[in-house]
């Protein structure tokens, strides 16, 4: 028997038109081929529905999004650094960093590049400015590798109506020895379209830091987002990307990383923050002998609702993607890691991992995995888990008994549940201030 759902059921899409994607690319002063893929993306868009009951999306309800007050584009309003919060701003190791890069609702309001990185040829901009300065290698790589139009709504969406972005470009056998950082922080309500690609040529390495981060406020948003990694071959990239928007922010986003042969991704992945957060996080290993490490560490409380959908592409024979991701969840929060192995025909001697562990701190949370595996060749080494877990009351009695109170029992329990993830994070500081915010969502 055939079940008609009402058309109230279904998500409302945002009331964007092709008039507001010519506007926007007029008024950033892009060359005609940018707006011609703004266009064809707008197109991708128009032809699919706002998805539902797709199997990525079916257990994803994002129906209460008020469109009304997260549609309309964040504009720059004078805002500076200065409602940046300090911490985010402090320099990755020591006070020494490689860059700088601060945006203030889409508009950059710092830029400070090492002169060492200089001298070797980094850049390390915003992506208009890249548009323009280093136009070749943008269109060279700008959604045609990584993220593409064509993998969703969302990231047509995004392919279309992009406002802001960073752009890093490693030039080849280049070795960024200094550290990047960049902070995207939203100071008002509204939709934020942010773009990061990075660029490591064949034999470069470098270390870069992300974060995402808005002011609180009782009006909804929504951040619409594309990560673009590319390492050529022989390349090393450690990427590091944190996100802690404001409980209403709604973040949609589309994230991959593209491995050449013998080359290297470590990528460390980090949410607390938003109302809703929707991340399609995938690596493809493209080369033989590439290799990619993905971890992933979340904490969901007082209704949040985390859905992180990742993907390991063996796409070459010999390569190895190893993922580990922890979360955990109290309240009435919500979190679901969906993942899967992919091999093509003929991708002999893979080595495919990945294991999602769950501790769920009160009967009201609730945490869903599902590892999957779609293996088309038969000489592979691919093995998927999820775990689940409580606090147990044995340990946290042995700390009581030695004088310790019990949230802080707790506390110390969950941060040893973490540690291994946090230690995969390259900068000391940063750790201590997951740990600290591990802590706010504990004690308060």
């Amino acid at each position: 028997m055939a079940v008609v759902r009402r058309r109230s059921s279904l998500p409302q899409a945002p009331a964007y038109q092709r008039a507001d994607v010519e506007a926007l690319s007029q008024q950033l002063n892009e060359p005609a081929w940018m707006l011609e893929l703004r266009l064809e993306a707008w197109e991708h868009y128009q032809n699919l529905p706002m998805p539902y009951m797709e199997e990525e999306w079916r257990r994803t309800d994002y129906r209460h999004i008020q469109w009304d007050d997260a549609e309309t584009i964040a504009q720059p309003n004078g805002a500076a650094t200065n409602v940046v919060p300090a911490k985010n701003l402090e320099p990755l190791t020591g006070d020494e960093q490689g860059g700088l890069l601060v945006f203030v609702d889409g508009q950059v309001v710092r830029h400070e590049l090492a002169d060492e990185l200089d001298r070797q040829g980094v850049v390390f901009t915003d992506l208009r400015t890249a548009l323009h300065e280093r136009e070749s290698i943008v269109k060279t790589h700008f959604m045609t590798t990584a993220v593409k139009a064509t993998d969703g709504k969302f990231a047509a969406l995004h392919g279309a109506l992009w406002n802001y972005g960073t752009f890093i470009y490693i030039p080849r056998n280049t070795i960024a020895r200094l550290p990047m950082h960049v902070v995207c922080y939203t100071s008002t309500p509204g939709a934020a379209l942010g773009h990061v690609l990075v660029v490591v040529e064949d034999g470069a390495q470098a270390t870069v830091q992300v974060e995402y981060a808005s002011k609180d406020s009782d009006k909804q948003s929504s951040y619409i987002g594309a990560t673009e990694l590319i390492v050529g071959d022989g390349g090393n990239l450690r990427y590091v990307s944190l996100q802690d928007w404001n409980r209403e922010t709604f973040e949609f986003s589309h994230q991959r990383g593209i491995v050449g042969r013998d080359a290297q991704l470590d990528w460390v992945n980090g949410v607390m923050g938003s109302r809703l957060t929707k991340a399609f996080i995938e690596v493809d290993t493209v080369g033989a002998g590439a290799n990619a490490r993905v971890s992933g560490f979340f904490f969901a409380d007082k209704g949040q609702f985390f859905d992180l959908d990742t993907q390991q592409n063996h796409n070459a024979p010999l390569t190895n993607t190893d993922l580990l991701f922890k979360g955990a969840a109290r309240d009435n929060a919500r979190t679901l890691w969906q993942g899967m192995i992919k091999s093509l025909p003929k991708m002999q001697q893979i080595d495919g991992y990945q294991v999602c562990r769950n501790l769920m701190l009160n009967d009201e949370a609730r945490m869903d995995s599902i590892p999957g595996l779609e293996i088309e060749a038969d000489d592979v080494a691919c093995s998927h888990a999820a775990t689940f877990g409580t606090l147990e009351e044995e340990p946290i009695y042995y700390l009581m008994s030695r004088g310790i109170s019990r949230p802080q029992a707790q506390l110390m329990i969950i941060e040893g549940f973490f540690d291994e993830l946090l230690q995969r994070v390259p900068f000391d500081r940063v750790r201590q201030r997951l740990m600290d915010e591990i802590e706010l969502k504990i004690i308060g």
